[in-house]
């Protein structure tokens, strides 16, 4: 941890995934809580860093908005690795809807035979998870394996306990290289932190731009730099945000 004591600066500008990073995993996606804390937390930093702070998560809108309201503020968000992105000026972009159909089927089809699986169908992706049944991960990969079909405008992503197709076109870097080149993300150095293989595209792109990775948990990374699990990662922003 000492070496990320001086990681953030008033210059920073500061990208977060949702689950896993702030807040902790829980067997079903709608079960996730925000920590009692973490809002006023938040709401310091993107004060402090002038709003150059945005969520950047494999979340729908529909879902991670509520979790936002305590926060009393409308943040910069990309949405579903993404394929949507809420700006600093609240403008929000929506790249094209990847051909779906199969993936969806091959997902339903699943969870309708298998107890324990949940389809989450997004504007732009569909997940498979399994977290609920991991016995039943080679056939989850398997059915959105085939359901992809090497269809080169999707791509597979394997999460934890959850396969997704989205669309190929975006992706966690692109969405963070897009608030780069705007206010107030404009000119600063970037911090990204996540815990997933899919935050690792974010990872090389902060890292690309001059700034740093963070990942949270174990297993092979990009990132520069690691912190054990979100309650650790809590504490830092609120050792960092009382240093600056």
């Amino acid at each position: 941890m000492s070496l990320l004591s001086n990681l953030l600066t008033t210059r920073s500008a500061l990208f977060l995934d949702f689950d896993g990073t702030l807040t902790d995993i829980a067997p079903r996606p709608g079960d996730v809580v925000m920590h009692g804390d973490l809002p006023k937390l938040l709401g310091h930093w993107y004060r402090r860093l002038g709003g150059a702070m945005a969520l950047v998560t494999g979340r729908a809108q529909a879902d991670i908005d509520p979790l936002l309201l305590p926060l009393g503020l409308t943040l910069p968000v990309a949405y579903e690795h993404g394929a949507v992105r809420r700006s600093a000026d609240q403008t929000l972009v929506m790249a094209d809807p990847p051909p779906l159909d199969r993936a969806l089927a091959a997902a339903q089809a699943m969870a309708s035979r298998h107890t324990g699986l949940l389809v989450e169908h997004k504007r732009a992706s569909v997940a498979l998870h399994y977290r609920l049944a991991p016995a039943l991960a080679p056939d989850c990969v398997a059915a959105m394996t085939e359901a992809v079909d090497d269809d080169p405008s999707l791509q597979l992503l394997h999460g934890k306990a959850v396969i997704e197709v989205k669309s190929a076109r975006v992706g966690k870097g692109w969405a963070i290289e897009a608030f780069m080149a705007e206010p107030p993300f404009l000119g600063r150095v970037p911090v990204f932190v996540g815990d997933d293989v899919t935050d690792e595209p974010g990872f090389v792109a902060v890292q690309r731009l001059g700034g740093d990775g963070i990942k949270v948990g174990p297993g092979e990374s990009a990132a520069a730099h690691r912190i054990d699990n979100p309650d650790d990662l809590r504490h830092w922003l609120q050792q960092s945000l009382s240093t600056l």
